[in-house]
């Protein structure tokens, strides 16, 4: 029997997952510094969250390709928060963030195309890709002082083949916002080579300080899109809600496009549908307590890597994520390991793009004590090293 090239991955269980899935299963205690999950993270969700589900009208099976109007409303109420005016004629909604990526690589791209994709970056986009017969083209993102586009290397990396530029806004796991800059020099790029920006803006609403603007406002003359949705906006990732807000030039077209895509698929269920305003609508409940969480983590984390000299905290201005700069004295995948057998489990750098040494990438948003003590036995343990006294 044989398979299609594009599911040609390694499947296979590495050493570090079978190492973790070991100490899970013989009891052992693990403090998770890699927690994404908001509904295994100990917060609180309204009781009543689940009777948004019950609405009778979802009896009633009305397929619409770009989803109910009400859900479209919905997140352009959404925008409007943010300041932006977005029209429901103007989104999709979608299962998923993934899903509307794979819709939007069958927008804009023939098989072999290339999708620019800042590094350091989330790891999914190279599955997703290969699964539409994408390439993903990295692009640098460089550290000074705080994160910024190498908008010469974004130029250096265009291709006859690139179709399109894909941001996370605020990027994961570096936390970088764009700043004003670096979107016209982005928007300087894709109108010189006629690209379209794909931005992600899941963590759009947890910036440290002040409000973030959103893509969805559009840069002049390049066709944009935005995608966004539950899992990150509402905590709530098992609800499988997403959308795509288009924006800019050719935007009509664009959308009978993505239409006859959805409509393919019909993919929403309607019962999250007409969930989805009140979903959307109560978001505050649980972002108050997320940015709570993030922000203390973050200070107990500063707090312990104060007065030493071994690990560095690179600048973070938003998200759930903070990038550790540690010695490259070994691989990261050592580091891991060694902190793995005293209970402690985190990212190494290279999955997301790092290099293979002087990198560890921890989530925020853990429970505060299991937080604490991972901390405490990640700095313990790196301190232990023979330059660590230093």
């Amino acid at each position: 029997m044989r398979f299609s090239k594009r599911t040609n991955w390694n499947t296979e269980e590495n050493d570090l997952s079978r190492v973790h899935r070991e100490r899970i299963a013989s009891g052992l205690p693990v403090a998770d510094l890699t927690a994404s999950n908001p509904t295994q993270c100990g917060f609180q969700y309204d009781e009543s969250l689940l009777n948004a589900l019950t609405d009778e009208r979802a009896l009633h099976y009305d397929p619409e390709p770009r989803g109910l109007l009400a859900a479209r409303e919905a997140v352009c109420r959404y925008y409007a928060d943010h300041g932006v005016v977005v029209r429901p004629d103007q989104i999709i909604l979608t299962t998923s963030t993934s899903e509307a990526y794979s819709f939007l690589f069958r927008l804009l791209c023939d098989a072999g195309n290339e999708v620019l994709v800042p590094q350091p970056s989330y790891p999914l986009f190279d599955f997703l890709a290969d699964l539409d017969d994408v390439r993903i083209k990295p692009a640098p993102l460089v550290y000074d002082h705080g994160w910024q586009i190498d908008a010469e290397g974004f130029r250096r990396a265009v291709t006859p083949e690139t179709r399109a530029v894909m941001l996370v806004h605020p990027n994961n796991p570096t936390g970088h916002f764009l700043k004003t800059w670096e979107a016209q020099e982005l928007g300087e790029l894709c109108r010189c080579y006629e690209l379209s920006l794909i931005v992600d803006e899941v963590f759009l609403d947890y910036k440290f300080e002040g409000d973030a603007p959103s893509f969805a406002a559009g840069i002049q003359g390049v066709p944009v899109y935005v995608v966004s949705g539950l899992s990150k906006v509402a905590g709530l990732p098992q609800m499988k809600a997403g959308w795509i807000a288009a924006v800019g030039p050719n935007q009509a077209d664009a959308m009978s496009r993505l239409e006859v895509i959805a409509d393919t698929f019909l993919s929403m269920n309607a019962p999250v549908q007409w969930a989805l305003p009140q979903w959307l609508g109560g978001r505050n409940a649980i972002q108050d307590q997320i940015r709570a969480r993030v922000v203390a983590n973050l200070k107990e984390l500063d707090r312990q890597l104060s007065g030493q000299s071994m690990i560095t905290r690179l600048e973070v201005e938003g998200g759930w994520y903070g990038i550790l700069r540690i010695p490259a004295l070994q691989r990261d995948e050592q580091t891991v390991r060694e902190l793995l057998d005293r209970g402690v489990w985190v990212h190494p750098g290279y999955f997301f793009g790092m290099g293979e040494s002087g990198w560890l990438v921890v989530s925020l948003l853990g429970a505060e004590a299991d937080f604490h003590r991972g901390v405490t036995t990640l700095v313990a343990h790196l301190g232990t090293h023979p330059s660590g006294n230093k």
